[in-house]
């Protein structure tokens, strides 16, 4: 399974992105994928899940500004990131769970700033 993130960029205050991720492969089959984010310094931090039935969750941080989302027939994870703020400045990784494997793509940098 791989898993190919996209989308990052620069963007100011207020602004929005959206971030994809393309997996190789069927998504039907996963327990739940997810978006991390990692800022400069910090740990990595936890943003949004979508478990395998559609249910969503999302991290206080982000809650209300962004929305997790899936095409099963593009194979494609999505992220709608609206009202940013420069605290969202960070590589934003895309992950998928299967059985007891997780699997990680490599990450795109969002940076929000003026």
């Amino acid at each position: 399974v791989q898993l190919q993130a996209s989308g990052g960029g620069l963007v100011q205050p207020g602004g929005s992105l959206r971030l994809s991720c393309a997996v190789s492969g069927s998504t039907r089959n996963f327990k739940s994928m997810s978006w991390y984010r990692q800022a400069p310094g910090q740990e990595r931090e936890w943003v949004a899940r979508i478990y395998g039935g559609g249910t969503t969750d999302y991290g206080d941080s982000v809650k209300g500004r962004f929305t997790i989302s899936r095409d099963l027939a593009r194979n494609t994870l999505y992220l709608q990131m609206n009202s940013l703020k420069p605290e969202d400045t960070a590589v934003y990784f895309c992950t998928a769970v299967r059985g007891i494997t997780s699997f990680w793509g490599q990450g795109t940098l969002v940076t929000v700033s003026s």
